[in-house]
């Protein structure tokens, strides 16, 4: 297995690339921008992307679906509460942003307690796991591995969600960050939709945010 994270974008948001060699199967989690450093990596790698993830519905998150999509044939798939984000340049925000852009309608909705997997049938078969973690947006979601996860906009370095656009909730994001995040063992390798990697023990000794819940 490997994990590529490759920011894109004017704000740099984290797009991933999860591979099992073994298979040459891969994910793309959150392609926020136009696709070429994606795709560069699934060439060089011979990777057949199998699925583009959004963790939540903004649109520096899925800006590059359409395009990526288009140049490998993959399926989008995003947490059905927030779907219709995905279609709506104004609650994807990035009509605020200055891009009338529309994307498609996910191709799967997904949602808590889904699985995902590439390499099935290998012994090191890469699964992940869907976990509801609403706050940021209705839909925001994180994606469980075997001793790391994947947290969007939920968990930062450092830092948690802002709640302070349509759809968010300060109320929410505390109970996904209390219940589902810190739940998590302390080892787990923290990638966030911004900013470098940290772990779940980091995040709960250091981070002011965190303190009291």
């Amino acid at each position: 297995m490997f994990i590529r994270r490759i920011p894109l974008g004017p704000i740099e948001t984290n797009a991933y690339i999860v591979a099992h060699e073994a298979s040459c199967e891969a994910l793309a989690i959150d392609p926020g921008g136009p696709p070429q450093p994606l795709l560069e990596v699934l060439d060089s790698h011979q990777l057949q992307l199998q699925a583009i993830i959004d963790t939540h519905g903004h649109g520096d998150h899925i800006a590059g679906n359409e395009a990526l999509k288009e140049a490998t044939g993959a399926p989008v798939w995003a947490h059905e509460a927030d779907a219709d984000m995905l279609t709506d340049p104004h609650a994807n925000l990035l009509a605020w942003a200055g891009f009338n852009v529309k994307t498609a309608p996910p191709d799967r909705t997904l949602r808590e307690g889904d699985a995902i997997t590439i390499g099935e049938g290998h012994p090191d078969e890469i699964k992940l796991r869907v976990i509801h973690t609403p706050g940021h947006t209705p839909g925001g979601m994180s994606l469980v591995g075997d001793g790391f996860v994947f947290v969007g906009d939920c968990l930062f370095a450092g830092g948690i969600g802002r709640t302070d656009l349509p759809g968010g909730s300060e109320y929410q994001l505390m109970l996904s960050l209390r219940d589902k995040l810190l739940a998590l063992p302390d080892e787990t390798i923290v990638y966030p939709g911004h900013g470098p990697e940290t772990t779940i023990g980091q995040e709960r000794r250091c981070n002011p945010f965190l303190r009291g819940i």
